[in-house]
């Protein structure tokens, strides 16, 4: 098995449900068509990403994915700088959005693809709170500016209605049931 990631959370999440893989990371541009959905979107740049190990696809099982925040229908990305991520977790604050992952499963130039959707839900967050987490923990590489399995997380999300681990990047439990539907062999056991 390899995930195709240079996520940390995932790498730890795929590691914490007890799988055996191997990291390995190419550089895929990730190009967002305008005519798609959300749902789309991330469903594309996961099989993109999986695309690019077509070699491997043979004798491996590659895992790929991506995570998008989606509110009123705009997918937040990855901020470059600390004024943007100030910009979207103001836009967050108060308000609920959509966190959605795609996964990508890619054996034998076969791919398998599914998604996962979690509504999360900020309280009012302050100007103060917003400057201290962004200067404490640079989510420069969280879609949507923040990871929920930090401060900012866990002081100002008031609920979420979903699979907790699709948040962080991952659907676990989701990839689990996928992973039980591949042929003995493929996959190795839990």
């Amino acid at each position: 098995m390899i995930l195709a990631s240079k996520s940390p959370r995932r790498q730890r999440l795929l590691r914490e449900a007890g799988f055996e893989f191997e990291v390995i990371v190419r550089p895929v541009e990730e190009q967002v068509v305008g005519h798609l959905t959300p749902r789309e979107v991330a469903l594309r740049i996961a099989e993109d990403k999986a695309r690019a190990y077509s070699d491997l696809s043979q004798n491996h099982l590659i895992i790929t994915a991506d995570t998008i925040v989606v509110l009123d229908e705009h997918i937040l990305g990855k901020p470059s700088h600390a004024a943007e991520a100030t910009r979207m977790l103001q836009q967050l604050s108060g308000r609920s959005h959509e966190v959605i992952s795609a996964v990508c499963l890619y054996h034998q130039n076969h791919l398998h693809s599914f998604s996962e959707r979690t509504e999360v839900c900020f309280r009012e967050l302050e100007a103060e709170e917003i400057q201290h987490y962004i200067t404490h923990y640079r989510p420069f590489d969280k879609a949507g500016a923040y990871g929920i399995q930090e401060w900012i997380g866990m002081v100002g999300i008031s609920g979420i209605r979903g699979d907790y681990y699709n948040v962080m990047g991952l659907p676990l439990a989701g990839l689990y049931r996928e992973l039980k539907s591949f042929p003995k062999g493929v996959v190795l056991q839990v």
